[in-house]
């Protein structure tokens, strides 16, 4: 369904799932210039208004989500039951069903309303909605292209912008490329932090070399508030560790994994991560998947990150010189900063391709200067 043209200053967009990234960016946009939050929707409820949400309000009425075990794996396991459907949760897959009352999540805001059908009903509103991001659980590989799917069948045009951490999902995404590319849909894919703000930043330090040898990315995370508010990121972390995959993880109790960070006195340290930016930074020409190295240390207990995250790019230039370029955060920016300030950047960068025609699959490096 083709939707309204606006000017370039008058971005609308959605946020399918208010768990913590969810809830984070609808907070941040209203410091960014050009952005209007106009409906957000968790697997109980959706909010619509389309001169604007009253972000604040819903906040404040979402303050605190918490969800049940049962209910993270049925978000996990990224279906409801309730007709047959394959509607998607949306409550970010670990941390956000509060309950209030006999209401739950976001209809506990006087915007919301109840609804069975999330995704559907967002849909139905997408004629007025320039731009949808997705905020929704990765524990299940196909989970985001599938939703992206369900846009493409209903026909809506315009951006759909993730914050993917798998690199295998990205295939999975460019087989429905041509899809997405007759539907006039603009998909920006791995747009977070890592992969996202930090692919970026690799991108442009390649700029000085003529053949890049190696990328390395090493992220600090610190979480004062710990695994209660930070469900989603903690378990979808512990999937990278040795003896661990997305599916143990995702079947492991709350009291599993607040073991595993007691065991690791909740500094949990992360080698060789299956994070996006390597099949990402390949697809825009920088290097091989295989050059590409993520790690980090989270901090599940402290907010002070115990390690400054870091990108460093080693490279040789046209005149022979081999050297390495170092990008680095300020200690002092949250993992919240990190990861929506890019999001909402890279969906604003979507909205200006697709206002151009150009659709399809586009990654973080794909939207910075070609190598």
């Amino acid at each position: 369904m083709a939707h309204e043209q606006t000017d370039m200053d008058d971005i609308r967009f959605a946020v399918l799932g208010t768990g913590g990234i969810g809830r984070r960016a609808l907070e941040v946009s209203q410091a960014k210039q050009g952005l209007k939050p106009v409906a957000a929707c968790d697997r109980h409820g959706i909010a619509v208004d389309h001169d604007g949400l009253d972000v604040d309000e819903l906040l404040a009425a979402t303050e605190g989500n918490v969800a049940s075990a049962a209910d993270r794996r049925e978000a996990a396991d990224g279906r409801a039951a309730t007709d047959g459907s394959r509607e998607p949760q949306t409550d970010g897959g670990a941390a956000a069903v509060k309950q209030h009352g006999d209401q739950a999540g976001v209809v506990a805001s006087a915007q919301a309303r109840p609804t069975e059908t999330p995704i559907a009903d967002t849909i139905a509103e997408s004629d007025a909605i320039d731009a949808v991001l997705i905020a929704l659980p990765n524990l299940e590989h196909d989970f985001i292209p599938e939703v992206a799917s369900e846009f493409a069948a209903a026909g809506y045009e315009g951006v759909l912008v993730d914050v993917l951490k798998r690199s295998r999902v990205i295939g999975l995404l460019d087989e429905r490329a041509e899809t997405f590319e007759e539907s006039g849909i603009t998909f920006v894919c791995g747009a977070g932090a890592t992969p996202g703000f930090l692919t970026g930043a690799a991108a442009l330090a390649a700029q000085s070399f003529v053949e890049v040898e190696s990328v390395d990315i090493h992220w600090g995370v610190g979480l004062k508030s710990g695994y209660e508010d930070n469900r989603g990121t903690v378990r979808e972390d512990i999937a990278h560790l040795p003896g661990y995959d997305i599916e143990s993880a995702r079947d492991l109790s709350d009291g599993e994994i607040e073991a595993i960070v007691d065991e690791h006195d909740g500094v949990i340290e992360f080698e060789d991560m299956e994070h996006a930016d390597d099949v990402l930074l390949e697809r825009a020409g920088i290097c091989d998947a295989e050059n590409v190295t993520v790690g980090g240390v989270l901090d599940v207990r402290n907010d002070e990150k115990p390690t400054t995250t870091t990108v460093s790019v080693t490279g040789k230039t046209f005149d022979g010189e081999r050297a390495t370029n170092t990008f680095e955060l300020g200690d002092e920016t949250s993992m919240a900063a990190n990861v929506n300030g890019p999001a909402l950047g890279y969906l604003k960068a979507g909205v200006r391709r697709n206002r151009a025609g150009e659709y399809g699959v586009f990654g973080p490096a794909d939207l910075m200067p070609g190598f």
